[in-house]
């Protein structure tokens, strides 16, 4: 293990692609301990330096530790939990006795707990008694990892730990903004893969940039009416970790949610897509846990019904752009 001397010590949970491009970009400033489930992988980083399932491209520091014993956090003053929000209670709930109780928890995952509905902030605080900070923003791993710059947003309750966390991470490559609206900033980030993979399946059916702006428009529309109904403000969606994450999301083809929607809109079914996919696609839960929500709390969210329909009820995706264009006509509201 090569640390450098009287650098601080950050642990990441989750050797995906987000927690690797993190760990590249924080070892700058710290030395990382980089925690994850598969030898192979956590081999391939501490012998070549690099992780070639996830992000190809990417060469590691000599102070990121890769390791498999989840103990070895027990130093840490920072825990970033990147591991996939389906994951999350359970890697808490592992990594808690090791975690000291003045680290801060840093949620870096973008999804919604499936049997609670909870935000994964409301997971981890559930678990753990640390104070617990939130990022998100138009942040592709791939991206962060090759140096490209890159703006977050880091929210919590308590102003001081957003504070500490945007100037712990804020470097040259990563820009960090603070905000104290964590309901808004996580479910900005959460929502908006809803809407990414309504515009691949967009693509996929070979539609053109018009019904993609206006796709991306309303979508934002969706996404502060279910926003403000949870309690976020609404100004937090027009910020990075809403309308910003929501652009970069269903533009991109390094966008999962958007490659996932593009497969679907050429006729493969959701199953056949997912098998496709190297990393999770947390829009696919999302929309499972979303719908029923908004059915409940009688929110108007059409796109988000469309797709929980093409998703989970096999409905054409052409049927479904066909309901969307012929509703009825009502007048142009943000809310």
């Amino acid at each position: 293990m090569f640390f450098k001397k009287n650098k601080d010590k950050i642990a990441i949970l989750g050797s995906g692609s987000f927690g690797s491009a993190l760990s590249i970009v924080l070892a700058e400033k710290f030395d990382v301990i980089l925690w994850g489930i598969n030898p192979e992988i956590i081999n391939e980083i501490n012998t070549k330096k690099t992780n070639n399932f996830y992000l190809e491209d990417a060469r590691f520091p000599e102070n990121v530790f890769a390791t498999l014993n989840i103990e070895n956090i027990r130093n840490c003053d920072t825990i970033v939990f990147a591991v996939p929000s389906s994951a999350t209670r359970e890697v808490a709930t592992k990594a808690k006795p090791f975690i000291n109780k003045k680290a801060i928890v840093v949620s870096a995952a973008k999804g919604l707990e499936e049997t609670t509905g909870y935000r994964m902030s409301q997971v981890l605080n559930s678990i753990l008694p640390n104070p617990v900070v939130v990022i998100s923003g138009p942040s592709h791993a791939e991206e962060l990892a090759a140096g490209i710059p890159t703006s977050v947003v880091a929210a919590s309750r308590s102003n001081k730990y957003a504070l500490k966390i945007q100037k712990e991470f804020s470097s040259k490559v990563l820009r960090v903004y603070s905000s104290k609206d964590v309901i808004g900033v996580e479910l900005g980030g959460v929502l908006k893969n809803i809407i990414a993979i309504a515009a691949g399946i967009n693509s996929g059916l070979g539609l053109g940039v018009n019904s993609q702006a206006a796709l991306i428009t309303r979508g934002l529309v969706e996404i502060v009416r279910f926003g403000i109904s949870m309690k976020a403000k609404k100004e937090t969606f027009l910020g990075l970790s809403g309308i910003g994450d929501l652009i970069v999301t269903a533009t991109s083809s390094l966008s999962r949610n958007w490659t996932l929607g593009y497969k679907i809109g050429q006729g493969k079914t959701l199953e056949e897509a997912l098998a496709e996919m190297k990393m999770v696609c947390e829009g696919v839960k999302t929309t499972q846990v979303v719908y029923p929500i908004a059915l409940k709390n009688k929110i108007d969210m059409p796109i988000t019904e469309q797709i929980y329909k093409v998703l989970f009820e096999r409905k054409n995706p052409k049927e479904a752009v066909k309901d969307l264009m012929t509703r009825s006509l009502k007048e142009e509201k943000i809310i």
